[in-house]
């Protein structure tokens, strides 16, 4: 199967909506990290009003928590954490504009419900992979919540990011799909 080259953020919706679970993806361009810390300090700051510390319009959001660089590193290890410990923050980011999420593991049906009426896509980046996932990123700054230390939020540019989409815009579910298969042999 090829892999299909996509730029984010997504800066156009049509974007979005053409990518179907199972396509094998490879993002260039700019999206940031957060995890389980900095996802439930935003949700406070959205809750009490305040600004976030970056416009979520049609932004990516990696699950990840690296290690630190080594030296002349750019990053340390990278890899995707577990996608559903983010669950229960992930409709309120989508809501306001969020459009893409990689990490890995399966998503609530609420979550796939809410990817679905807001015209967003999870992906799935392969765990264990951090090491070489960490040479596709090319830059990191440091964003905010730097006190969450690996758990801070970092902006990443990233040239040709492997990643699969699981649940698309349209509702589907790979997992799922992919299982079915199996079943019927």
């Amino acid at each position: 199967m090829a892999q299909i080259k996509i730029n984010v953020p997504f800066l156009d919706e049509a974007t979005v909506k053409s990518l179907k679970a199972g396509d094998q993806i490879l993002l260039s361009g700019t999206m940031y990290t957060a995890r389980d810390a900095a996802h439930k300090r935003m949700a406070e700051q959205i809750e009490i009003g305040e600004e976030l510390p970056f416009e979520l319009k049609n932004q990516v959001i990696y699950y990840v928590g690296p290690t630190p660089a080594k030296p002349g590193e750019v990053i340390g290890s990278a890899g995707p954490t577990t996608s559903s410990r983010m669950d229960k923050f992930t409709a309120t980011l989508l809501e306001r504009g969020l459009k893409g999420m990689i990490g890995k593991g399966y998503r609530g049906q609420e979550v796939i419900d809410s990817i679905a009426n807001n015209n967003a896509v999870y992906c799935a980046a392969i765990g264990g992979s951090g090491a070489l996932l960490a040479k596709k990123i090319k830059s990191v700054e440091s964003v905010a919540y730097q006190d969450l230390g690996t758990e801070a939020i970092r902006k990443i540019q990233i040239e040709d990011f492997p990643c699969m989409v699981i649940n698309d815009s349209k509702g589907r579910d790979w997992y799922k799909e992919s299982q079915e298969k199996y079943k019927k042999l």
